[in-house]
C-alpha cells in the first residue's frame, strides 16, 4: 500500500507540471486549449527518440519543452491571425499533432527500459550519496521494511523541479508581460485599449502553457519507460481535474496560493485514482470514468455547499428580521401603554 501511495505521489508531482500548463491556458488566458492532448505526446515522443539515439536525456527533455512551446504558438497563431475559434484551433492542432508525433517516433511506441534516462541518472546519483538507504532505514524502523520504494531520488528531484517551475510561474505572472497576459484573459478589449498587442500575448501564453505540458510528457515517458502515441488521450481532463480539485480544496486568493493548489490538486488526483483502482469491482479500464466522476464532483460539490450556506444565511437573516420586527412591535406597545397611563 505504501509503495502504491508513494508511486502516486511521485507521478502526481510530475503531472503537476502539466496541470500548471493547463492552469495558464484555462484560468489565466481563459482559453480552452485542447492542444494539450497532442503536445503532451510531442514532448514524450521527441525526448524518447532523442534518448534512444544517444542524446543526453537532460538535453532531450529541454528539447521537448521547446517543441511544446512551438505547438502552443501555432495554436495561438491559428486563433489570432487565422481567426479560428479558440476551441476549434486547439482541436485542429491536436489532430495535426497526432500525425506529427507518429512522424517523430516512426512507430506507435518507443521503449526506454534499457536506456539511460533523466531518472536513471538521478537514481544512480542518489544511490551513491546514500540518501536512499537513509530514508529506507527510517521506514524499516517504523515497521514498513517490507514495503520500501526503489529510490527516493526521483521524488526529491521532481519536488525541486516542480516547485522551481511554480516559483518561476508566480514571478512571471507578476511581471509586466505576465500582468498583461492576465489582463488579456480577464478583459481583452480593455487591455487592447491600452495599446497592448493581445495577439502576441495569447500566442506567448499558449506557448508557455504547452511548453510545460510537453516537458511533463517527456518526464512521464522517462518515468514509465516508454512513449506511446496514445498516451495523451484525456490529458486535458486530467489537467482540468487537478486545477479544479486544487482550487476547491485550497482556494485561489493569490497567484502563489493558486499555483500551489494546482500542484496539490494533481497529487490528490493521482492518490484518489490509485485508491479507487484498489477497490475490488473497479478495473484499470475504469480510470477515465473515475476521472470524469472526480471532475463532476469537484465542479458540483462547491456549488452545492455554497447553496446550503446561502440558504442558512437567508434563514438567519429572516430570523434576525423577525426579531427586529418583534422587538419593534413590543417597544411600540410599551410606548402606547405608557401614553395611556400618563393620560
Amino acid at each position: 500500500m505504501f509503495t502504491a501511495i508513494f508511486g502516486s505521489f511521485e507521478a502526481g508531482i510530475i503531472y503537476a507540471i502539466m496541470a500548471l500548463g493547463v492552469y495558464l491556458s484555462f484560468r489565466i488566458l481563459d482559453f480552452p486549449d485542447l492542444t494539450v492532448d497532442g503536445s503532451f505526446v510531442t514532448g514524450a515522443a521527441l525526448s524518447a527518440v532523442l534518448i534512444a539515439n544517444g542524446v543526453n536525456p537532460f538535453i532531450a527533455t529541454i528539447a521537448a519543452l521547446f517543441a511544446g512551446f512551438a505547438a502552443g504558438c501555432i495554436t495561438g497563431l491559428l486563433h489570432t491571425f487565422g481567426k479560428i475559434n479558440n476551441l476549434l484551433a486547439g482541436i485542429l492542432m491536436m489532430i495535426a499533432l497526432y500525425s506529427i508525433n507518429l512522424r517523430i517516433m516512426g512507430r506507435s511506441n518507443i521503449p526506454l527500459l534499457n536506456t539511460d534516462t533523466t531518472f536513471t541518472k538521478i537514481s544512480g546519483f542518489f544511490e551513491k550519496t546514500g540518501i536512499d538507504s537513509f530514508f529506507n532505514s527510517i521506514l524499516s524502523a517504523v515497521g514498513l521494511g517490507d514495503d520500501l520504494p526503489e529510490t527516493w531520488g526521483i521524488l526529491i528531484f521532481m519536488i525541486f523541479v516542480t516547485f522551481l517551475i511554480k516559483f518561476f510561474t508566480d514571478w512571471f505572472l507578476k511581471t509586466e508581460i505576465g500582468l498583461a497576459i492576465r489582463a488579456t484573459g480577464d478583459n481583452k478589449r480593455m487591455i487592447r485599449s491600452l495599446s497592448a498587442n493581445t495577439n502576441l500575448l495569447v500566442i506567448l501564453g499558449l506557448g508557455l502553457s504547452n511548453a510545460l505540458v510537453a516537458f511533463s510528457g517527456a518526464l512521464i515517458a522517462q518515468q514509465s519507460g516508454f512513449a506511446d502515441v496514445g498516451m495523451g488521450i484525456g490529458m486535458i481532463v486530467i489537467g482540468l481535474a487537478s486545477v479544479i480539485i486544487g482550487e476547491a480544496l485550497f482556494g485561489t486568493r493569490t497567484i502563489a496560493r493558486t499555483t500551489l493548489a494546482v500542484i496539490g490538486g494533481a497529487i490528490i488526483y493521482r492518490l484518489v485514482i490509485t485508491l479507487a483502482l484498489r477497490v475490488g469491482f473497479l478495473e484499470t479500464g475504469d480510470m477515465k470514468l473515475i476521472t470524469a466522476l472526480i471532475v463532476i464532483i469537484a465542479l458540483t460539490a462547491p456549488k452545492i455547499i455554497d447553496g446550503f450556506k446561502e440558504k442558512k444565511r437567508k434563514a438567519r437573516r429572516k430570523l434576525e428580521l423577525m426579531d427586529i420586527i418583534q422587538t419593534s412591535a413590543e417597544a411600540k406597545g410599551e410606548h402606547h401603554a405608557a401614553i395611556k397611563s400618563d393620560s
